[in-house]
């Protein structure tokens, strides 16, 4: 693969990235097309550096393994840099205000990823940076994660429209994600969640709208083996999620029939892919029999978190 055949025109140039809502398929698909371009690329030795110069600055609210490491070797791999933020250590810890804090960085970077607690913090930031905003996670959503677990569904199953996606849990920000990518794409999406753990409503009555747009469904239940039946994917997260941890007993009893175990997946399709974000606390959300079977592709997703941000770093910038 030459090095002009990864080069396409997305007109995503300067765009912020808070939500796959916000895009077409169209977008969608060609950011997955270009990530695949990127990996393979990677895989034959070639360097692509079409960031020389760039800078991203990375702000981090909340800890991470896999934002922070893919983000900041995704710039440094298409020859740009990424500064390291945390939260406490910006005057942002210290109180100045969300506005003025995008306004000074938007004269010493070219991007801000942020991994955030709430929503409108990203909105807030996004509002006043004269910068494109990316989204590393917040409360709400984690869209890059949906990105790199659409391109694993690609490349473990080929094409995406028609195929059943089930995911089990919590109705979090991962889930929310991955409903809108779903449906934006043609993917039958289904989620068991216990009850008053159900995905965001506004959410799902958006993502209803963009499945009937591309011919494919949105299914919300109570009932973890209602919902595998026939699926070609089982997606799960860990019951607790950062910010959660007073809750945790709590969820412990209210999830404890949601585990995705040998038991479970028997329901899905034979050769059905199993899914996770990770960190994993096996022998809760996930035995081990699972996650480290051979449906289990949750270490190539991961390292597609890499392939997908790098598509959109060179996109964006």
């Amino acid at each position: 693969m030459s090095i002009q055949t990864v080069d396409s025109k997305l007109n995503i140039k300067g765009n912020d990235f808070l939500t796959l809502a916000d895009f077409s398929p169209e977008v969608i698909n060609g950011l997955l097309l270009k990530a695949k371009k990127l990996k393979n690329a990677a895989l034959l030795g070639e360097h692509i550096n079409p960031l020389q110069g760039k800078i991203l600055g990375m702000i981090f609210e909340k800890s991470s393994t896999r934002t922070r490491v893919s983000f900041e070797a995704g710039m440094i791999q298409l020859g740009g840099q990424a500064l390291y933020l945390n939260s406490q250590d910006l005057q942002l810890g210290r109180g100045e205000s969300i506005a003025d804090t995008a306004k000074v960085l938007s004269h010493y970077v070219d991007a801000i990823m942020i991994r955030t607690f709430s929503h409108e913090t990203i909105e807030e930031l996004a509002h006043h940076a004269t910068i494109p905003v990316i989204n590393g996670l917040t409360d709400l959503f984690h869209p890059c994660q949906a990105l790199a677990d659409l391109l694993t569904l690609q490349e473990t199953k080929g094409e995406l429209a028609g195929l059943k996606l089930t995911y089990v849990g919590d109705g979090n920000n991962v889930a929310h994600s991955l409903m809108i990518g779903a449906s934006k794409l043609g993917v039958d999406f289904t989620i068991a969640a216990p009850v008053g753990y159900e995905p965001n409503a506004e959410v799902v009555k958006m993502a209803k709208e963009f499945a009937a747009m591309s011919g494919s469904k949105v299914v919300i239940t109570n009932n973890p083996f209602e919902a595998v039946q026939g699926a070609d994917a089982i997606y799960t997260d860990v019951w607790t999620s950062m910010g959660q941890e007073t809750e945790n007993e709590k969820r412990l009893h209210d999830f404890f029939d949601f585990q995705v175990n040998g038991k479970l997946v028997e329901n899905a399709k034979n050769d059905f892919t199993f899914l996770h974000c990770l960190p994993a606390h096996r022998g809760e959300e996930v035995t081990g029999e699972v996650i480290d079977g051979p449906n289990s592709a949750v270490f190539q997703q991961a390292g597609n978190r890499l392939h997908v941000q790098k598509a959109l770093l060179s996109e964006i910038l």
